[in-house]
């Protein structure tokens, strides 16, 4: 019996033996309990309201969900910092279970861990198995068309470490050589991609062709074009190594290069000379193409300051920066960059020995008069490009 009974009955020992003194004390007692008890249930609801609204202007952004909480009419989940309810509707059996189990108990413990990690990982595996079935050989939407010996197996080496970027292996030479075929046949030379990635191929051979504009424009009129060019004439004594390490012996350089062996009767016929006409063949893509869709690659940048040209192309291109100076290693033996297809890896991915090449040492007056016959080519095309190259 607590203090209470104990005060009220104290009287009863100097109550009389009388039986009317008895009803009234017996009255009197129980009258009492039944207020004291209502007042408790006063004080009681009226403390739990005030510790209810303390702990809500308390904890307002942190709900608490400690034993003292006995609302139970609706569940209240803490996401990103803001506070929402989550209808019944919205909850997986698992955590209504749980949260019927956790209440049964007086003891919720639902937190941001416990009651919303497993809803975003069930949605990362629905959405990645979804992009999976969209995997598939997709068209080019950006075209390495040249040139020849520029660098343009180095930037598609460079690109692939790119992870939005698919680059086929061999060059297809679709749109020269096996146009006949159909675009269905390029297609299945393409690389498998995901929705976003980008599929990229490399032909040399497209920036001199005459019908190659015509046609890409024909399969898609926004592919981006990207011309990895190089001083005219280094690139020609690029192109007669390759062709010295293919063929073996062959024709000196300055037999090719001039009629009768004359410095000053350039052929113009040879296609190795030809090719650093660059003006001549970038006015054909340009009767088909707008000037904005050709980028236009450094090629003697690309080897000496690879970082700053990949960034140029990955912002034409569309592409997050991703590959910066950070990828690319010196091969200080071949003078050539080589790229490291991970931050991590002390070692880079080189190009095979035929880039890099030593070219043959020709006599000045041959070098020479071969700027003098680009020279004014190649303000042209300075002029056409906008882009002043600086080759001498």
């Amino acid at each position: 019996m607590d203090m209470r009974g104990f005060i009220l009955f104290r009287p009863a020992r100097n109550c009389p033996k009388n039986v009317l003194c008895r009803i009234l004390l017996i009255g009197t007692f129980l009258l009492t309990l039944s207020f004291l008890s209502f007042n408790d249930r006063i004080l009681f609801v009226s403390g739990w309201s005030t510790s209810k609204n303390s702990a809500d202007n308390h904890h307002s952004k942190f709900p608490d969900f400690g034993h003292h909480n006995r609302n139970l009419q609706n569940i209240l989940s803490y996401d990103n910092g803001q506070l929402h309810r989550q209808r019944p509707d919205q909850r997986t059996r698992k955590s209504h279970n749980k949260a019927h189990r956790l209440v049964t108990n007086w003891n919720i413990t639902l937190t941001s861990e416990s009651s919303q990690v497993e809803v975003p990982r069930e949605r990362d595996k629905e959405s990645s198995v979804a992009e999976e079935s969209k995997r598939g050989r997709r068209l080019p939407r950006a075209i390495i068309i040249g040139v020849k010996k520029g660098g343009t197996r180095a930037l598609l080496e460079f690109l692939r470490v790119h992870p939005d970027v698919k680059a086929t292996g061999p060059e297809p030479h679709f749109f020269d050589k096996h146009y006949h075929k159909g675009l269905d046949w390029y297609r299945n030379l393409m690389p498998e991609t995901l929705p976003h990635q980008m599929t990229i191929e490399k032909t040399p051979s497209y920036f001199i062709t005459k019908e190659v504009p015509s046609r890409i424009f024909k399969m898609s009129n926004s592919t981006k074009l990207v011309l990895v060019v190089r001083d005219p004439v280094t690139r020609a004594v690029s192109d007669y190594t390759q062709m010295l390490s293919k063929h073996g012996k062959s024709k000196s350089f300055q037999s090719s290069a001039f009629l009768r062996n004359d410095t000053n009767k350039i052929n113009t016929s040879w296609i190795v000379l030809r090719i650093g006409l660059y003006v001549k063949h970038l006015e054909n893509w340009l009767s088909v193409f707008p000037l904005k869709q050709i980028h236009f690659v450094h090629g003697e940048n690309l080897v000496t300051n690879p970082g700053e040209e990949m960034r140029k192309v990955q912002n034409f291109l569309g592409l997050r920066t991703f590959i910066t100076e950070d990828h690319f290693l010196m091969n200080k033996t071949r003078g050539f960059p080589c790229i490291k297809k991970t931050l991590s890896s002390k070692r880079g991915h080189c190009l095979d020995e035929s880039k890099g090449r030593k070219h043959p040492n020709l006599p000045e007056t041959v070098l020479a008069s071969l700027r003098r016959f680009y020279h004014p080519f190649n303000a042209r095309f300075y002029r056409l490009t906008n882009i002043n190259f600086h080759w001498t």
